[in-house]
């Protein structure tokens, strides 16, 4: 089997590893580097649980060799959260509006949503039921993943004045149920 070292930037972290030469980028993302956020779910581009940005865009890792990344610079679903740790807007309000249920593929629609945010700073529903298009979620049925992407937007818009996001987040705290 060859062989080819390859040297890229994740997360902001430069990488430089040897790698099969016909290694999936899905595989070396998640078995090399232990970044597992990045999930395999068809391995044919179709449902979008692997969705990372390569050079600011939105690609699908199963569809790419390792070694095509050499050079580019990877941004998986580990890199998102803020620095002191916690959950970005669009994250937070993927929480809020409960725009996840398994989570399973929770990765790849935020990969997918967070250049077309950059991109598109106040879509409409339509032009958000579009961006996801590509992405497969079998659990929520959509609706709470629009909710939660225009709560993400509102929240960015407004972030300056004193509105009330669409979705609000339990915080409360919730009361310990010892089952004996």
């Amino acid at each position: 089997m060859s062989k080819r070292t390859i040297a890229l930037t994740i997360n902001s972290v430069k990488v430089q590893k040897e790698v099969a030469s016909r290694m999936l980028l899905t595989d070396f993302i998640r078995d090399e580097l232990k970044l597992t956020g990045t999930n395999v779910g068809c391995e044919h581009g179709v449902c979008g649980a692997c969705t990372i940005l390569l050079n600011g865009e939105s690609v699908r890792a199963c569809l790419m060799l390792a070694v095509q990344a050499d050079g580019c610079e990877i941004e998986t679903v580990e890199s998102l959260q803020n620095d002191n740790g916690t959950l970005n807007t669009l994250q937070q309000s993927f929480k809020d509006c409960h725009g996840l249920q398994c989570g399973f593929c929770t990765p790849g629609f935020l990969m997918t949503l967070t250049p077309f945010l950059k991109e598109n700073e106040d879509p409409t529903e339509e032009e958000i039921r579009e961006a996801v298009s590509g992405n497969l979620c079998r659990c929520t049925g959509y609706a709470n993943i629009v909710k939660a992407v225009q709560q993400a937007v509102q929240i960015q818009r407004t972030s300056k004045s004193l509105k009330e996001p669409i979705c609000q987040s339990d915080h409360k705290q919730k009361e310990t149920v010892q089952i004996s």
